[in-house]
């Protein structure tokens, strides 16, 4: 069934395609959203580790391969708003070493842009969903911006703990700049720290896109399709533009939503994998894929986290799920000896009862017990971000194996190379510095046989042009004018802080330019 065309589609409810629908129907554009999960409300939303996987998804479309493969499920979301219906709101900036590896080192990727074209989206974000930090702190590593719209969140003794052996270390840590409400702001409430953030937030302190953009979108007469699942992008018979998009509705019957534009706003992997499944005879390989990039250069962060037990009570429990304090001191890509890449330090995350039982995974029975006693009042962790070199081997590609709608699994296959390995250990090594400097009773790294990843990247890279790239520095395919990609999938690189602040920025970058240059693209 073919629907009335509208002026936009946007393939994924989450953190960009808010912001894209956001600014295109302020502009007067008939937008529709298209999402395959349910769509949530503030009120559905309940602080329990149990309600919260339904934010999660249960299956994932997704085939993980390779000698570290990624891990999708706590990283993705189900439903409108996406992962930012339970992401951390870490709101670090990257720096402007991020964007020009291969220029400052010679290894993978140049961004087409510099620090300065995302620096006044940085600043544009915060004021419009609230940011809360101490800006002038972190200009010890970065160049001065506006200040943060709100002063930082408080700080616990969870995180306080850890400032003595930071300093031992000769690591200046500083107030974390997060996506929530230290007081109130737009209406929404002040947060009341209770460490849940990660199953959602119920009263919008955490600056998910359904009390945001998104929610200032539909105000405007965004229109969201919850339960719309899309397996393709239609094009023309030459295949020169985007038509509309091929999807099933909440009753799994086929639907083709017309459109003007085209904008892929869905997670990392499942962008790419769109793409290829919109093969034609004029795109044998997929939709702006002709240089066979579709779909390369997959890239996650590492993670090193050392734990550390005290006999105080720390309330462990108390805080945000992310972070209270963090540091660039590690971040320099050449910080360790025999290891390449930057590192981000974050400290003074709450902890719930699956952490106190994860970090010790190795106990049992009455040990066990007494253990979680202990850790509930004294438990604590140190975390260390890594970057991950992009590698075009790391890749999406489509599977023999089906969904329930006929669509191909995607494969995604990631291995880190010697120098994200070398990074990782060279995390924890530094960790237990930090932690044997502090007053703890007992410190361990949270080291197993798997390396944990978070934040993918990749798969749709922006660039100078179509030798090098699949979108421009906006989103833009190079082959397809009103094809635009958005999120974290146009990354070139992915430094190795949290990348959601530079994933509502960019994303804000290339909604503007969209809404600018409508004409010469929607013809």
């Amino acid at each position: 069934m073919a629907n009335e065309k509208v002026d936009a589609v946007i393939v994924g409810a989450g953190a960009s395609g808010s912001v894209y629908a956001n600014v295109l129907t302020k502009a007067g554009k008939k937008v529709v959203l298209l999402d395959n999960g349910p769509d949530w409300q503030l009120t559905d939303l309940i602080s329990s580790d149990i309600w919260g996987r339904r934010i999660k998804p249960a299956g994932p479309p997704v085939l993980l391969e390779g000698k570290n493969p990624f891990g999708y499920v706590g990283q993705a979301g189900w439903g409108v708003g996406g992962a930012a219906l339970h992401y951390f709101a870490n709101f670090p900036r990257y720096l402007p070493t991020d964007f020009k590896i291969k220029s400052e080192h010679n290894r993978a990727h140049d961004w087409p842009i510099a620090y300065e074209d995302v620096a006044p989206f940085y600043d544009k974000v915060a004021a419009d969903i609230g940011v809360s930090g101490d800006a002038k702190a972190e200009e010890r590593w970065r160049p001065a911006g506006a200040p943060y719209p709100m002063p930082p969140m408080k700080t616990f003794p969870n995180g306080e703990v850890w400032l003595k052996g930071a300093e031992a270390n000769g690591i200046h840590m500083v107030p974390t700049a997060v996506g929530m409400t230290s007081t109130a702001f737009k209406g929404r409430p002040a947060c009341i720290y209770d460490g849940w953030c990660h199953v959602g937030c119920p009263i919008g302190a955490l600056a998910n896109p359904v009390v945001t953009y998104l929610g200032e979108a539909r105000k405007a007469g965004a229109q969201v399709r919850a339960h719309s699942t899309v397996t393709r992008v239609l094009t023309n018979q030459d295949g020169t533009r985007a038509t509309g998009v091929e999807y099933y509705d909440a009753q799994k019957q086929k639907q083709v939503q017309e459109t003007s534009v085209v904008i892929l706003a869905a997670w990392s992997a499942q962008n790419p994998r769109i793409l290829l499944n919109s093969a034609t005879d004029k795109h044998p390989d997929g939709l702006a894929n002709k240089n066979k990039l579709v779909g390369k250069f997959m890239m996650t962060h590492h993670i090193a986290g050392t734990w550390a037990l005290f006999d105080e009570d720390i309330t462990p429990h108390m805080g945000t799920v992310g972070a209270q304090f963090m540091s660039y001191d590690r971040y320099p890509k050449t910080s360790y000896q025999g290891a390449f890449g930057s590192s981000f330090i974050v400290t003074g995350a709450a902890m719930k009862t699956n952490d106190f039982a994860q970090a010790r995974g190795d106990l049992f029975g009455p040990e066990l017990a007494a253990y979680m006693k202990r850790a509930a009042r004294g438990l604590t962790r140190f975390t260390i971000f890594g970057e991950d070199m992009p590698q075009l081997e790391n890749r999406i590609e489509l599977a023999s194996d089906k969904d329930e709608f006929g669509m191909p699994l995607a494969r995604l296959i990631h291995s880190f190379n010697d120098d994200g390995i070398a990074l990782w250990n060279a995390n924890f090594e530094q960790g237990m510095k930090v932690a044997k400097a502090t007053n703890a009773k007992e410190t361990w790294p949270g080291k197993g046989p798997v390396v944990p990843t978070s934040h993918l990247h990749g798969g749709a890279i922006m660039g100078t042009d179509a030798s090098n790239s699949v979108t421009n520095s906006y989103g833009q395919t190079h082959e397809v004018a009103n094809l635009w990609m958005a999120g974290p999938c146009i990354f070139p690189s992915e430094g190795a802080s949290n990348p959601t602040y530079t994933i509502f920025a960019v994303s804000l970058r290339g909604a503007e330019q969209l809404a600018k240059a409508w004409g010469s693209v929607a013809g």
